[in-house]
């Protein structure tokens, strides 16, 4: 699968002759993930690609050969296997036509991690790791009020949530500390409002340089 999104990430480097820019945007489950990356795009011009979104999308498809394997490993806090993340990455970013990508959620743990290291990491200029960095009770507050809004997500509940929060720990943090180690993590306090969170984030993209 990955050397399908290779092949992918190729055919639009090609097209532009340069590599795609890629930024990673990670955080814990209600950290504001896919507020924020919705007025980076407005701001910015970067195609949204929310690993979650796409894997619910796919869930939802009738007749999908992964739709019960993604719904049983979602409603049990257990990440995706890497080769289905993947493969709906790729099939999203060929029919973007773009090379700005936001990638959401993506990688959330050693396997995504090793696997983009290998197929990956030269085929793309990725340019920091947008951190969202925010206290549990807060983002357990905004998944429940989520929940509860009819956000449609068999995981915004009391039980799915503290599932999600392990593997958040075990998982991904591990993953922001490597990228820290490499000095390409972006940290913004989540906690506030999000036209607080949002001015932070401005800052960091105003000053950024694209490959373009």
């Amino acid at each position: 699968m990955f050397t399908r999104l290779l092949n992918g990430i190729r055919s639009l480097a090609m097209s532009s002759t340069i590599k795609p820019d890629v930024v990673f945007v990670l955080g814990a489950p209600g950290a504001g993930k896919g507020t924020q990356c919705t007025n980076i795009v407005k701001e910015f011009g970067f195609i949204h690609l929310s690993a979650g979104d796409l894997l619910r999308e796919e869930r939802n498809k009738e007749g999908s050969e992964y739709g019960e394997l993604i719904e049983d490993n979602i409603k049990h806090g257990r990440i995706v296997p890497v080769e289905i993340t993947c493969s709906l990455i790729e099939k999203a970013m060929k029919k973007s036509g773009s090379s700005k990508f936001l990638i959401d959620g993506f990688p959330r743990n050693q396997d995504n991690l090793d696997g983009w290291n290998r197929q990956m990491a030269a085929n793309v200029n990725l340019l920091f790791v947008l951190f969202f960095d925010c206290p549990q009770e807060v983002c357990v507050s905004r998944c429940l009020e989520r929940g509860a809004a009819g956000s449609g997500r068999s995981d915004d509940n009391p039980e799915s949530l503290k599932k999600r929060f392990d593997t958040y720990m075990n998982d991904s943090v591990p993953i922001i500390q490597y990228y820290e180690q490499q000095n390409l993590v972006k940290k913004v306090d989540a906690g506030g409002t999000p036209d607080e969170v949002f001015e932070a984030v401005k800052a960091i993209f105003q000053n950024i340089s694209p490959s373009r």
